[in-house]
């Protein structure tokens, strides 16, 4: 009766009745009376991360031999999805080295292969494939999704490749890894995605030093790559201090936004300026000054963040007039067309220290916008600043999530206002 009702939870994608199914004796090799393989193919073919990361975490073993030969990790790789691969990929000691030299062969197979004339071949099928996109379950990166006879596979195969490489502590030169990026020249793509994330992980100097060494490449895309992969690098601390301080960094990345054209790869850019901190905050605010009325809503998204060391309680002096400057643009960018742009403006002005005239009304004046992340944004930050709009704000935006992020922080502050507001009421009596 309980694998019974293990099969129809896998098949129907229910992880958290997977897992208490599991978790009451459910055997997690249960085969599925459809196919008589483990129910952890079913959860691979679906792309089903949850369930099988399940599966894996009960027992289920991802190097069983199936009647094909494989195993289900190989049917994860042959999937091309790096979540999926990595949900099943056990730790690399249970790896004999025939294992893994399997895992890089089938990997390296799909990477270089025509994805449809592939599956043709597989299956015999002819017409026309199926393709769309589809989102990765954590909503960090996509694929495309190629369907053709029965099969389908996903467009990351070179993700996993570098994603097994790494894991082996095989992995491939920095151009190497660059080149199958640019394959799928996008930076939402999981192979792009990937590829940044595992050169970052490197954290030493002559992963930085090529990368930096791209800023002046003709082609965009060498230069996003050059300053995505940067970025992320900069924001993580080494483990080993052998990468560059944070002096170096600023020294790479202000001159850099300085006379970067391409709107997306000067989005990242000016984002890593704005980590630098408050060491740099008036270098930082001037330039964040020059982008606010930046044609690119993506630039301008960035600029908020810029300015947050040049705010109503600004450090950077100069008197009113210098002080009033990046308030200024704050509010402007509070009115811009863009709702991302607002989005992050909103956030900013939550977060104002010091001193910030009429900025009350600029948050009130957010309190019926489009995104709900923003009327959240502000009606905490009249909370916070113990407006009384904030009240009705809050009401309409109920439910809240006390758990949840930008609600919780919302639903602390009210708390908060409401025992101010009923002590001073008492203290009136």
């Amino acid at each position: 009766m309980r694998s019974t009702e293990l099969v129809a939870a896998v098949r129907r994608g229910d992880a958290e009745a997977v897992r208490e199914l599991l978790d009451g004796g459910a055997d997690p090799e249960t085969r599925d009376p459809a196919d008589g393989l483990p129910l952890l193919c079913a959860a691979v073919a679906a792309y089903d991360e949850k369930v099988a990361e399940a599966l894996v975490e009960a027992g289920a073993d991802p190097l069983r031999p199936l009647p094909d030969g494989g195993t289900p990790l190989l049917r994860a790789v042959d999937g091309g999805s790096t979540t999926m691969t990595c949900a099943l990929l056990p730790e690399t000691v249970r790896l004999t080295p025939e294992q893994r030299a399997e895992l890089l062969d089938r990997a390296r197979l799909w990477t270089g292969a025509d994805l449809e004339a592939e599956l043709r071949r597989r299956t015999g099928a002819s017409g026309p494939a199926g393709r769309e996109r589809v989102e990765d379950p954590g909503g960090f990166c996509h694929y495309e999704q190629i369907t053709l006879g029965g099969l389908t596979v996903r467009d990351g195969h070179g993700g996993v490749l570098i994603l097994l490489e790494e894991c082996f502590g095989t992995g491939a030169p920095f151009d190497e890894v660059l080149a199958r990026a640019l394959v799928r020249p996008d930076r939402d793509h999981a192979v792009w995605t990937e590829a940044v994330v595992r050169l970052s992980w490197r954290r030493h100097e002559p992963t930085w030093a090529a990368a930096a060494g791209l800023r002046d490449h003709p082609d965009r895309l060498h230069r996003l790559f050059a300053a995505d992969l940067l970025r992320l690098m900069a924001a993580s601390d080494p483990l080993d201090g052998s990468r560059a301080s944070a002096g170096q960094d600023f020294a790479l990345f202000f001159p850099w936004a300085s006379t970067e054209e391409d709107p997306e790869v000067l989005a990242l850019v000016l984002d890593a300026v704005a980590d630098e901190g408050e060491e740099h905050a008036e270098e930082i605010g001037a330039l964040g000054l020059r982008y606010a009325t930046h044609p690119d809503p993506w630039v301008r998204c960035v600029v908020p963040s810029m300015l947050s060391g040049w705010d109503g309680g600004g450090r950077a002096g100069g008197g009113a007039q210098a002080r009033s400057a990046p308030l200024d643009a704050l509010y402007a960018l509070a009115r811009d067309p863009h709702r991302a742009v607002r989005e992050r403006t909103a956030y900013q002005l939550t977060h104002a220290r010091g001193e910030a005239p009429g900025i009350e009304d600029v948050l009130a004046g957010l309190l019926d916008d489009e995104l709900r992340e923003t009327r959240v944004h502000a009606a905490l930050g009249l909370a916070l600043r113990g407006d009384p709009r904030c009240v009705e704000a809050a009401r309409r935006l109920r439910p809240l999530d006390p758990d949840g992020w930008p609600d919780g922080d919302l639903v602390r502050a009210m708390w908060t206002y409401e025992e101010a507001t009923a002590g001073t009421a008492a203290e009136s009596h």
